[in-house]
């Protein structure tokens, strides 16, 4: 039988174990361009052994909810960052390393101004959408060695309608 997951508001403080939050912070803008443009500097640093950092568009489908977790990935040379292109929620599905595996997820309600950067080596779930297709701006790796390692629960786990 499942196993229901409540979803928890995403904040850098609730975050900071996976990654960092990605959102406009007072403490770290600058201004600069003749004091046309705020620089909120430094929110996050990408990870990649080796080269191959690279930049790209996900057009994410929208879940179904309830929605079951069955599986969870990581990426073990690099990091992985999600920016909401299409100012909408989505939900962060994150779980701490359990000897090899991942544990019992977390989910958070990301909102349309904020975004993610899994650590390497975090387990997370693949991207979830909700209501409509959004675009997000995705920073990872590129490299030919596997980037990817996936495991599948035995009990899935389930995330019941969520409420932006």
């Amino acid at each position: 039988m499942p196993i229901e997951l409540p979803i928890r508001p995403l904040t850098a403080e609730t975050f900071a174990s996976f990654g960092d939050v990605i959102e406009a912070d007072q403490a770290t803008m600058r201004l600069i361009n003749g004091g046309t443009t705020e620089r909120f500097h430094r929110l996050s640093v990408a990870e990649a052994e080796g080269e191959g950092v690279i930049i790209s568009l996900f057009r994410g489908q929208p879940r179904r909810f309830p929605y079951e977790i069955t599986m969870m990935e990581r990426h073990p040379f690099g990091s992985q960052s999600f920016s909401p292109l299409s100012g909408r929620p989505f939900l962060v599905a994150v779980s701490e390393d359990a000897g090899g595996r991942p544990g019992e997820p977390q989910v958070f309600l990301a909102s349309g101004s904020q975004g993610i950067n899994y650590r390497r080596n975090v387990w997370h779930h693949p991207l979830m959408v909700l209501d409509t297709v959004s675009d997000f701006l995705v920073v990872d790796r590129d490299r030919p060695e596997t980037n990817l390692e996936e495991f599948v629960f035995d009990t899935p786990y389930v995330i019941s309608e969520p409420r932006p």
